[in-house]
C-alpha cells in the first residue's frame, strides 16, 4: 500500500512538471530576454540602497514593532530578507520582504526527503550527497537534490508560488552555485552520478541543470523580483550558463561583497580587478548586485560602503547585518546619499576614485601600500572633520564630503 502511495503520488508531480513545462514553451523568446521587474525609478548612484537580513537577532525589530518602529523600518531598509511563515503576518506593514528559499536544499530533519529519496543526489556506491555547509561530526543538515529532476522542479516551484502568494515582493533564492557545492557528510567534494546518464555528472551538465531551473523560476514568477545568492568567481562571465543564471535574476547577492576576505589585490582569479569585472559584467545584462556584508569593523564598514559607491548604478543595493544596521545603532553612512555620479570608476594616484554632485569616494584595494593624498581644498568625512591631506591603509576606502 506504501508503495502505491508513493507511486501515485510521483506520478503525481510528474504531471504538474509536464504542466509546468508545457506552459513554459508557450513563453514568447522575448519574455525570456525580458530585463528586470523592478517598478520603481532608479535612485541617484551616489544614494544608499540598504538591504536587512532580518534573522534571529533582529526579530526583537519585528516582532511587536509598535507604529513608530514600523515606520523606520519603512524608511531605512529598502528591502529585508525575511523567512516564511514567520513574516508572514508582517507583510501588511513591511510589504518589501525577500523570501528566502535554498535552490537546492532537501533538509535532513523534514519528511520531504524520506518520502522523495529518488530527488537526492548520490555517489557511485549510492550514497547520499550533501550541500557542503553546516557540516559537523558527519553530519551536514542538507541533502543535495538533483535540480535537473523534473518534479523536485515542479514541488519547488509550486511550494514558492504558494508562499510569494502570501504579499512577498520577491524571493531570495540561496546556492545558485554554478560551481561545484556537493559533497559526502564531511563536507569533501564528491562527484555526484547524474540520474539522467547514469554517469558522472559532468560540470558542465551541473551548471546547465542549474541555469535551466534559474529560467524556469525566473519565468514562473514574472511579476517578483528575483535574487540570487551565487558564487562570482564561479566561472568567467562569458560563459554561457553563467550568462543565462544572470540573466535569470534581478539581483546576484554577493556575500560579504568587497569585503569578502579572499579577494586579493590586482587580477587573478580573486583580485579584485576581477571582482569588479564581474559587476561590470552583470551590469551589461542589465542586472544589478546586492552587496550582502557582514562587518563589525569600523575601517571596513566604510570600505564596504565606498566599494559599493565605486559600482552602483541606481539600481545596486548595500547591506550589513552584523552591526549599525537596527533602530538602536543605525550609522549616518548607511542613509548617505551623495547624489548622481559625475564620473565611473577610475584609477587616480594609484587609488580606485568615483565622483559625485556632493563629494567623492576613494579606495585603497588589498596588498596595496599605504596612500598619503594631498588636495587643493578641504573636504569633510562622514564624522564631520574637515581634511586637507588623507592617508589611506590597504583595505580601506574614505566618503569625502563637499564643503
Amino acid at each position: 500500500m506504501n508503495n502505491l502511495r508513493n507511486i501515485a503520488r510521483y506520478l503525481g508531480w510528474l504531471i504538474v512538471a509536464l504542466v509546468l513545462a508545457a506552459l513554459l514553451a508557450l513563453i514568447p523568446p522575448t519574455r525570456l530576454a525580458a530585463v528586470g521587474k523592478i517598478k520603481e525609478a532608479a535612485a541617484p548612484e551616489g544614494q544608499v540602497h540598504f538591504f536587512r537580513v532580518a534573522g534571529p537577532s533582529f526579530e526583537r525589530y519585528v516582532d511587536h514593532p509598535n507604529a513608530s518602529t514600523k515606520q523606520w523600518l519603512r524608511n531605512h531598509l529598502w528591502r529585508m530578507l525575511s523567512y516564511s511563515p514567520y513574516f508572514d503576518s508582517r507583510l501588511v506593514w513591511y510589504p518589501n520582504a525577500w523570501v528566502y528559499k535554498d535552490l537546492y536544499a532537501l533538509y535532513t530533519d523534514e519528511p520531504l526527503a524520506q518520502q522523495h529519496p529518488e530527488w537526492i543526489l548520490r555517489d557511485a556506491h549510492g550514497n547520499p550527497l550533501y550541500i557542503p555547509w553546516g557540516c559537523e561530526n558527519g553530519a551536514c543538515p542538507q541533502y543535495a537534490a538533483d535540480v535537473g529532476n523534473p518534479a523536485f522542479r515542479a514541488y519547488w516551484l509550486a511550494q514558492a508560488g504558494d508562499t510569494l502568494s502570501r504579499g512577498y515582493r520577491g524571493m531570495f533564492v540561496d546556492d545558485v552555485n554554478l560551481e561545484w557545492r556537493v559533497g559526502d557528510n564531511q563536507g569533501n567534494f564528491v562527484q555526484p552520478i547524474d540520474p539522467r546518464t547514469g554517469k558522472a555528472m559532468t560540470r558542465a551538465d551541473w551548471q546547465r541543470y542549474f541555469a535551466e531551473f534559474a529560467e524556469q523560476i525566473w519565468n514562473a514568477f514574472p511579476d517578483k523580483e528575483i535574487v540570487h545568492n551565487a558564487l562570482w568567481f564561479a566561472d568567467a562571465p562569458t560563459n554561457p550558463y553563467v550568462q543565462r543564471e544572470i540573466d535569470s535574476a534581478d539581483w546576484i547577492n554577493l556575500e560579504r561583497g568587497i569585503n569578502d576576505g579572499g579577494i586579493t589585490g590586482g587580477g587573478g582569479s580573486f583580485g579584485i580587478e576581477s571582482f569588479f569585472s564581474y559587476v561590470d559584467s552583470v551590469h551589461s545584462r542589465g542586472k544589478s548586485v546586492v552587496f550582502d556584508e557582514d562587518v563589525s569593523n569600523r575601517r571596513e564598514r566604510e570600505y564596504g560602503v565606498v566599494g559599493w559607491l565605486l559600482i552602483n548604478t541606481g539600481w545596486d543595493v548595500y547591506g550589513n547585518s552584523a552591526k549599525w544596521s537596527t533602530p538602536a545603532d543605525w550609522w549616518k553612512g548607511y542613509s548617505l546619499n551623495l547624489g548622481a555620479a559625475t564620473s565611473s570608476r577610475y584609477i587616480w594616484k594609484q587609488l580606485y576614485r568615483r565622483n559625485f554632485q556632493r563629494g567623492l569616494v576613494l579606495l585603497n584595494p588589498p596588498n596595496a601600500p599605504t596612500r598619503t593624498i594631498h588636495f587643493a581644498h578641504a573636504y569633510r568625512t562622514l564624522e564631520g572633520n574637515l581634511v586637507s591631506s588623507i592617508s589611506l591603509k590597504a583595505h580601506a576606502g574614505i566618503v569625502l564630503l563637499n564643503q
